[in-house]
């Protein structure tokens, strides 16, 4: 299932100055955000702000929390125009923007995420360290276990990443002065666990994609989605449930939200609403779980790191151990190695230009061209390679494609596997050469400020896919681009670096 839909926007969204940075910027806000986040609702929970004479039970503070989350996610979707991206359906005659059937279920396993966050941190007796390691070292385990299921590639430096992370995580164990779980806290992080495979699993499949468009419909659907669900099931739970968990709910939605504390909780669910932003683009990130989890998760320990140190400051409680000092190195090592591929185009940037091809799957069209690009420039000159926007990555050259290649004299490339086009691989290029408009309009709509570099392969319009066609369609398009890159690169093989053309 695709959730792209004739609704949404059709023009390239500018790049918002909160976008700025790329991934850096979004680790960035995630750490600003869950930070105070952090603090207030362990300093709520623990009754650690002046004027407080008790505590404040999590499932007392989740009802307002839940609500303030119920504010804060349209809010964000109509300051920023995000709404737009919700999907039309008709309902008793009428066009309206709702959400998908998959995503209200996505939304139910984020609304599972948002409120065990919420309470995993509130727990009497249960070390408040021992659960955000917990709650980190799960995710991280689970990442890999889900590009595996997906068939995601995983590169080495994603799971040096990951490693490092999980060494930081088993470093700052060693603070925990109480490794005791409640009953509640079991069952809590079970419901966490189980909301984070559901939406990885809905999100690998009809989201994660690169596309600008389809991504945020996914974002947008799903907030919507689990700041309703995570009300609603406080609600019902405190309407129909007994005992002590069903009473502490009803207390939330009664006595206490007259009370002076309703502010801070409600702050509470709006601080979420803000880091989940940035938390959930992270992962929307094409690339593989496997690195993205541990861009998440290492933000995420140096804010509770931060706040840790904040609350010491403020309120004279005790100051992070030196295992938590130590679990720092193995972040700053694991954020070292996330950055590997950034670095990895800088250099490369240096160097020769990359000449990149783009079409669809990267089986066919793009392929072909590279191949030919490959004869029509002298060795050295450049680096070609090519991508594909829907890419299986790993799948073969069709056989009519190589069939229609070795009919032209080209070199058929029997080892081409197709690959995925990815926002690094879009900056690393040069030139990008798009076999459709619509190509481009993906590719910008990827990366806005390529637009510049991202031009058709045949100035005088696109070049029609042959897949399914009979051989002479993929002769007459391994013709046709073998035409055109011959004026296109023609500079290339004498002159200075290749400007755009």
């Amino acid at each position: 299932m695709s959730i792209t839909s004739e609704s949404t926007p059709r023009s390239p969204s500018r790049r918002s100055w909160w976008l700025a940075g790329g991934m850096l910027g979004l680790a960035f806000g995630y750490f600003f955000w869950y930070t105070p986040y952090a603090a207030l609702t362990k300093s709520l929970s623990s009754g650690l702000l002046p004027g407080m004479d008790r505590q404040v039970g999590g499932l007392v503070l989740l009802p307002a929390a839940a609500l303030g989350t119920l504010v804060g996610a349209p809010l964000f979707l109509a300051v920023t125009g995000w709404w737009r991206y919700i999907g039309t359906r008709r309902l008793a005659g009428r066009l309206l923007r709702l959400p998908s059937r998959t995503m209200i279920i996505a939304g139910f396993f984020m609304a599972l995420v948002i409120a065990t966050t919420t309470l995993n941190y509130t727990f009497a007796g249960v070390s408040i360290l021992f659960m955000l390691l917990m709650m980190r070292a799960g995710v991280l385990i689970l990442s890999p276990i889900v590009d595996t299921v997906r068939r995601r590639r995983v590169r080495v430096y994603s799971w040096a990443a990951l490693g490092f992370s999980l060494a930081a995580v088993v470093t700052a164990l060693s603070d925990v002065n109480n490794y005791t779980l409640t009953l509640g806290a079991v069952a809590s992080l079970a419901f966490y666990f189980t909301g984070y495979i559901g939406r990885f699993e809905i999100m690998s499949r009809i989201a994660k994609t690169g596309h600008e468009r389809t991504d945020r419909r996914y974002f947008a659907e799903e907030a919507v989605t689990s700041a309703g669900w995570q009300v609603a099931l406080c609600a019902v739970l405190a309407a129909v449930g007994v005992g002590p968990i069903s009473a502490a709910l009803r207390e939330g939605f009664t006595t206490f939200l007259v009370t002076p504390a309703v502010v801070l909780a409600f702050g509470i669910g709006l601080l979420y609403s803000a880091l989940y932003v940035y938390g959930t683009l992270i992962y929307l990130d094409p690339r593989e779980y496997t690195w993205c989890v541990p861009a998440n998760r290492c933000a995420s320990l140096l804010s509770g790191l931060v706040a840790s140190f904040g609350l010491t400051a403020l309120t004279g409680i005790a100051a992070p151990g030196t295992g938590q000092l130590i679990a720092t190195g193995f972040i700053l090592l694991a954020i070292l190695a996330l950055s590997y591929p950034a670095v990895r185009t800088s250099l490369q940037r240096s160097g020769r230009p990359l000449l990149l091809f783009v079409c669809g799957g990267n089986t066919c069209r793009s392929a072909m061209a590279e191949a030919i690009a490959h004869t029509a420039i002298a060795a050295g000159r450049c680096r070609i390679t090519s991508a594909g926007l829907n890419a299986t990555p790993g799948t073969p050259m069709a056989d009519q494609a190589l069939a229609a290649l070795t009919e032209l004299g080209i070199r058929a490339p029997a080892d081409h596997r197709a690959r995925q086009l990815t926002p690094d691989l879009i900056i690393a290029a040069h030139t990008l050469y798009c076999m459709t408009t619509a190509h481009r309009d993906a590719v910008m709509a990827l990366a806005p400020d390529a637009a510049a570099k991202t031009i058709l392969l045949d100035p005088d319009g696109d070049i029609p896919d042959p897949h399914g066609q009979p051989p002479s369609a993929y002769r007459e398009c391994a013709d046709r681009i073998k035409q055109v890159l011959a004026q296109r690169l023609a500079p290339i093989g004498s002159g200075p670096a290749p400007a755009v053309q």
